[in-house]
């Protein structure tokens, strides 16, 4: 994981997942030693270049991070601890609450 803030009573550890073979960003919540959920980016391939053009990882980080940030505290402060994706496809951004799916969505 590439980082560790803290935000209101939570602890937020975010970073790249190792090893993927698409962009996926974690931001994992505890409060105290209790995981209480995660939020992920996932940029789908062919969305990619629309964040950065050479689409490197590391660009499209530093450029979205503080956004993304944002995201997650509002996802705080509004008590919604359930696992949610923010997805961007090359139609647009889509926020997926992974609890409510019948079945696991992968980018694969």
């Amino acid at each position: 994981m590439a980082g560790k803030w803290s935000y209101n009573d939570y602890e937020v550890v975010e970073g790249l997942k190792p090893g993927s073979k698409h962009f996926q960003y974690f931001f994992n919540i505890y409060r105290g030693a209790e995981k209480k959920c995660n939020y992920c980016i996932w940029i789908e391939n062919d969305a990619l270049s629309r964040f950065d053009q050479s689409e490197a990882y590391d660009a499209i980080i530093s450029s979205n991070k503080e956004s993304w940030g944002k995201w997650v505290k509002e996802k705080i402060d509004a008590g919604d601890l359930s696992n949610k994706v923010l997805r961007f496809g090359i139609n647009g951004e889509e926020e997926i609450n992974l609890s409510e799916m019948e079945q696991h969505l992968s980018m694969d």
